[in-house]
């Protein structure tokens, strides 16, 4: 079976969705990186597998890869909390810029002097697989329970460091002389400029939007988030500026808002996120032929180990040298510079522009990929408790609060499940301290509703409706939130009003 259209694509994709929906579990519960699992669904529906089907578009790939990771880097910026990635903004934008430049340059060396390719062949692998994947990063670290400061410098680089990386590849894959590097560093800063403006500003404009205008069904404030993340990206490649740092920003903005219906908005996209995941690996499987993999397979592990143990922490180290970090935080940040889709997508670029020996570029970065994200996912757990960085203390029973407008009664409804880790189990409703203009209407427990009194005890597996008017929204939320991770006592134990 041969595909080369789009709807051919989309056909041979439906049919291995709920395989690969399936396959969550599996990783689930494995621990394996569901990176491997999609590859090797997309491999083994491919030429060599035993759907036998032949893909062979990279351009398409190429196409459909920047679409998907454009709904990765919304639904990563939307997860994104401000209070958390704010101090970590400094040091993530050096390693997105600094550390990068340190990556290519020692990648490249190493593919040019070990493994004997000519520069722009190791150019262009250095700075392929110098951006840590959005997908893969926001995937494990979520299941990691590491410090606020190590997760939110890592997730920020994820979702930075695409956007000069994107730029250098485009560059050294054009046909022709490539541009001097001062040429090259003006434009990645006019391009990451361009991009921030834009993307902060459609997030902005978006969130007040939302909170300013009730739409007609909660189920259109999802699509709409969503829909402005997009716009971000194509307004910021439209002006010629950095459109994945655009919809990262906008998202994250979007995502730090508060807005109206909070939890079902993250649940679309954090589904749609699975499905642009699905779809990118497994496509990259159909595009991949496996039997010429393996005249590729040690120069990709050579290259690799130099990437890996040389490169990566020697960008992390230099580029941190400005901050007073751990030298702990330093090395398990080396080890978590996770690879993922980004990288075997940007070597599809030189696949397109037609670069001599792109096809070995694209292979080697493929097998460097699969046998180092097999390394490093499953070990970053291992990695932190052994430097003692594990922290499982973080508030993970914070609550998933939704906020419905009512807007002819100038006021808005709460309502949330009281997680099974939280510490508001025990507490009384009048023990919440709610502002004045909120109160605690409705309790459900175990599927019966009542009215509380003030000396009702919560449990865990509640859920709760808090209605609040307008102008005390925002300070009842956060006073939740502050219960939720303090207990009765927060605002005296350090635990503050607004939850931090």
């Amino acid at each position: 079976m041969t595909v080369h259209t789009l709807n051919e694509l989309l056909l041979v994709c439906s049919l291995v969705l709920l395989i690969a929906v399936a396959a969550v579990r599996v990783s689930s519960r494995s621990g394996l990186p569901s990176l491997l699992i999609y590859l090797g669904i997309g491999i083994a529906i491919g030429q060599d597998g035993i759907g036998n089907v032949v893909f062979d578009n990279a351009e398409l790939t190429q196409v459909i890869g920047y679409a998907a990771l454009v709904v990765i880097l919304a639904e990563g910026g939307l997860g994104t909390k401000w209070k958390q990635i704010r101090p970590a903004l400094p040091a993530a934008i050096s390693l997105s810029l600094v550390g990068v430049a340190i990556s290519v340059g020692v990648t490249a060396a190493g593919a040019y002097y070990v493994v004997g390719l000519d520069w722009r062949q190791s150019l262009l692998i250095g700075a392929v697989v110098s951006s840590t994947d959005a997908a893969a990063v926001f995937s494990v670290l979520r299941k990691v329970p590491l410090p606020a400061r190590i997760t939110g410098v890592l997730e920020a680089e994820s979702g930075f460091n695409d956007a000069p990386v994107v730029i250098l590849v485009v560059a050294f894959a054009t046909v022709g002389p490539v541009d001097a590097w001062y040429v090259l560093v003006g434009k990645i800063a006019l391009e990451l400029a361009i991009g921030a403006a834009i993307g902060l500003t459609v997030g902005f404009l978006g969130a007040y939007g939302l909170r300013h205008v009730a739409l007609p069904a909660s189920g259109l404030y999802p699509i709409a988030v969503m829909a402005i993340a997009v716009v971000a990206y194509a307004a910021g490649a439209l002006a010629h500026g950095s459109g994945f740092l655009a919809v990262y920003l906008a998202a994250m903005v979007l995502g730090n808002a508060k807005l109206p219906h909070w939890p079902a908005t993250r649940g679309f996209a954090d589904g749609l996120g699975w499905i642009a995941q699905i779809g990118m690996f497994v496509l990259l499987g159909l595009l991949v032929t496996p039997h010429e993999l393996a005249g590729d397979f040690w120069p990709a592990v050579v290259i690799g180990l130099v990437l890996t143990m040389v490169a990566r922490p020697l960008e992390v180290f230099v580029s941190l040298l400005p901050f007073r970090v751990p030298w702990r935080e330093k090395t398990l940040m080396s080890w978590a510079g996770l690879r993922g889709a980004v990288p075997i997508i940007l070597a599809t670029i030189p696949m397109v522009t037609g670069i001599e020996g792109s096809d070995r570029v694209f292979n080697i970065v493929f097998v460097l990929v699969v046998v180092y994200t097999l390394v490093q996912g499953p070990t970053l757990p291992w990695v932190a408790r052994t430097l003692r960085l594990g922290d499982t203390d973080e508030a993970a029973a914070d609550l998933g609060i939704e906020s419905a407008p009512l807007e002819k009664l100038r006021g808005h409804l709460l309502s949330f499940a009281i997680p099974r880790d939280s510490r508001m189990h025990g507490v009384e409703v009048s023990e919440l301290r709610l502002p004045p203009g909120a109160s605690v209407t409705l309790v459900v427990r175990e599927g019966k509703s009542f009215v509380p009194l003030p000396s009702t005890v919560l449990r865990r597996g509640d859920e709760l409706l808090v209605v609040a008017t307008d102008p005390v929204r925002d300070a009842a939320e956060a006073r939740l939130r502050a219960v939720a991770r303090g207990g009765k006592l927060a605002g005296w134990l350090g635990t503050g009003s607004n939850g931090s």
